[in-house]
């Protein structure tokens, strides 16, 4: 499902160049969870942006289902994202002003569905996610938990193939990440998408299938 080739991403810091990532290979199969660790500053965001196509590499290319992420530009790789990833950050990042559903149905409707089957949609998925009573409140209305519940429901409305998720439970109580794990868990049997979870929790990393460490630009297996 998603193959990293020769990944390199390199910054200019003045007069020195810094490179976050080395000639980083990975492959994560259709199904599989995979979690990356490594310490603050060890490039584990940037890893993410690149799977995602927010940021391109340095050097290297991302294939995702057999499609490089280099071969598309900007309009096609908006396309793309919409259809074939999902996003889950550490902060939740809905809007304020819709609710719930709508802020689940929003990438449906950005792709040109229309508004009331993509609302359909998103309240089945807030269904799945335990979410069903509050699809019509608005995010200011919803506990951290319940914010972090939408935003993964978001991220599965356009049944994408690859996951990604960025600490999903750093701003968390331990019950109630403790729910989103069990909530990952059930997700994971029953969707063939494959999952990438960068995390400092070490709880977290424990409940995918396997866990691959950054270190010094390059990964690891723990």
């Amino acid at each position: 499902m998603l193959d990293c080739r020769g990944l390199t991403r390199v910054y200019s810091e003045g007069p020195q160049d810094l490179t976050v990532l080395d000639s980083l290979e990975m492959t994560v199969h259709a199904g599989e969870r995979v979690a990356v660790v490594g310490s603050s500053g060890s490039g584990k965001t940037t890893l993410l942006n690149l799977l995602g196509g927010v940021d391109r590499p340095t050097a290297g290319e991302v294939v995702i289902g057999g499609q490089s992420l280099a071969g598309l530009n900007e309009a096609a790789l908006g396309r793309f994202r919409n259809r074939y990833i999902g996003f889950v950050y550490q902060f939740h990042h809905l809007l304020a002003e819709f609710t719930a559903a709508e802020n689940v149905a929003l990438p449906l409707i950005i792709r040109g569905e229309k508004r009331g089957p993509a609302v359909e949609r998103a309240r089945a998925l807030l269904e799945r996610v335990g979410m069903a009573p509050r699809g019509e409140h608005k995010p200011g209305e919803l506990s951290g938990g319940e914010r972090q519940r939408v935003a993964i429901a978001r991220a599965l409305v356009t049944d994408p193939s690859l996951v990604l998720m960025d600490e999903p439970t750093g701003n968390l109580d331990q019950t109630t990440a403790g729910s989103i794990l069990a909530m990952m868990d059930e997700l994971a049997a029953t969707t063939d998408c494959a999952f990438v979870v960068v995390t400092h929790d070490l709880s977290l990393a424990a409940h995918q299938d396997r866990t691959l460490k950054l270190d010094k630009g390059r990964l690891s297996a723990v």
